[in-house]
């Protein structure tokens, strides 16, 4: 009897032990997630100057000039679609155009838009339907055009701002 009772408390002994062997300890946390509306655009940088030198005698219209060197990507996951718009910091003077066209791939370009009177006030847009998601290193091609009739411009800066809204 002793022996069985010697037996036994080795068994509940060993029992005891692969319990804590096997015990298991956790702990939780809890997350809150979001993503919020993002609009983002950028360009690749300034086109270069755009100075016109000729033009056809006898007409008025000088010979334009184009700068197609510069691009633009944008993000968004705001709107099943966005658009862009463009407008210049001041109008131009009368006599003077100057047209935008931008390239897309997930929306749809209006082509060459004459932004020489839009400002913000009355930015015109230049792409529109964009779908979430991103596109990136679309084409920007500006072009300046003049009446000789306006005379000359002595060299000036123009800001064009493009806006990516819904």
């Amino acid at each position: 009897m002793k022996k069985m009772m010697m037996v036994l408390a080795a068994v509940a002994v060993c029992t005891v032990l692969i319990e804590s062997a096997s015990a298991q300890d956790n702990a939780t946390q809890n997350l809150t997630l979001a993503v919020n509306a993002v609009y983002k655009i950028a360009t690749s940088g300034n086109p270069g100057a755009l100075t016109i030198t000729t033009g056809t005698a006898g007409t008025d219209a000088l010979t334009a000039v184009s700068d197609n060197s510069t691009t633009y990507s944008i993000t968004q996951n705001f709107a099943s679609t966005v658009k862009i718009t463009a407008n210049l910091d001041a109008a131009l003077p009368a006599g003077y155009g100057l047209s935008i066209n931008l390239g897309s791939s997930k929306g749809t370009s209006a082509g060459t838009v004459d932004i020489s009177n839009a400002t913000s006030g009355s930015a015109l847009n230049v792409v529109t339907a964009i779908n979430k998601g991103a596109d990136a290193g679309q084409a920007i091609g500006y072009s300046f055009s003049a009446l000789a009739s306006a005379g000359t411009l002595s060299s000036t800066s123009k800001t064009v701002t493009l806006t990516l809204t819904n």
